[in-house]
């Protein structure tokens, strides 16, 4: 059965929000975007790094309640990962890690449609050697999506964490980067002019996305679309790039671009098609950040009622 498989990290997030109050979430970039997936419909995978702790069954147990398969050994850390995330008056979030990081052993098959990496878990050593190796020896089967995701409180300073984004850069097809990631690891370039210079090493489309300003895509063959975000009262931007995300590897996904066979066709998408995936992660997206946490909708939620 043709599946997702997601690597890297599952965490539980502590939100302070403006008014003083603090809450736990499970979260975790990688982990949101499976969550994702999985509530589209989506066969999904993830393969993480949990302790067996409370938290680490607290992230289990979310993840199994929307159907996301962890993959067997993903429970062997010494503790569960999380993310201090401070919001402020706008819902905006900032973050402070305790995380740890490896790889369980994954399978690969012909059964395999996408693999996803992101974040953390593509930067920190040693597990981010592991991510790189996988999604290397994955192209022989699936279409490889990356999200930068930038942590600067992790990563440390662009010069460190450049080699290892772009490693995992030039290896995928579909990337997801923010705005605020691109002027972090490069600030001496404009973020559009940065994407268009990934787009034309070996990606076949890089979107980068603005929260309220919405998103624009480059692809391979020089194709450049903006489009809109939807109008939303933000409660808070937790998950918000992972939905958008999830909704962007679906919209691929039911578009017949995904899987190694489908490289080429998704090295040429039309712009119909681009901009058709991308409204349906900002649908995806603005659904998320109108309610607390990473909480991502399901299929149903963005069915048209009638």
């Amino acid at each position: 059965m043709s599946h997702a498989l997601v690597i890297g990290e599952a965490l539980v997030d502590i939100v302070h929000d403006a008014s003083g109050t603090t809450a736990e979430h499970p979260g975790g970039s990688p982990a949101n975007v499976a969550l994702g997936l999985a509530r589209l419909g989506r066969d999904t995978q993830l393969a993480t790094w949990l302790g067996r702790d409370p938290r680490g069954h607290t992230v289990l147990d979310h993840l199994r309640a929307s159907k996301v398969h962890v993959v067997p050994g993903s429970d062997g850390a010494a503790r569960t990962s999380t993310a201090a995330a401070t919001l402020d008056a706008e819902g905006a979030a900032t973050y402070t890690f305790d995380l740890l990081w490896n790889v369980p052993e994954v399978h690969l098959d012909t059964g395999l449609t996408v693999l996803h990496v992101g974040s953390i878990g593509a930067t920190l050593r040693p597990g981010a050697d592991a991510v790189s190796e996988i999604a290397l020896a994955a192209r022989e089967y699936a279409t490889i999506s990356y999200d930068v995701n930038a942590r600067p409180s992790i990563m440390g300073e662009p010069a460190e964490a450049e080699a290892l984004i772009e490693r995992v850069a030039a290896r995928s097809d579909v990337i997801k980067v923010s705005d605020e990631d691109f002027r972090w690891l490069y600030s001496h370039l404009d973020p559009f002019d940065a994407a268009r210079e990934w787009a034309q090493q070996g990606p076949a489309i890089v979107v980068v996305t603005g929260g309220s300003a919405g998103s624009t895509a480059f692809t391979s063959s020089g194709l450049e679309v903006t489009v809109a975000a939807p109008s939303v009262t933000v409660v808070d931007t937790v998950g918000a790039g992972d939905s958008y995300m999830s909704g962007l590897i679906d919209a691929l996904w039911t578009a017949d671009l995904l899987g190694a066979a489908r490289r080429e066709k998704l090295h040429s998408i039309s712009e119909q098609e681009l901009r058709t995936a991308m409204a349906w992660a900002g649908r995806v997206a603005a659904i998320t950040v109108a309610r607390p946490g990473a909480d991502p909708p399901t299929r149903r939620e963005l069915e048209p009622r009638s």
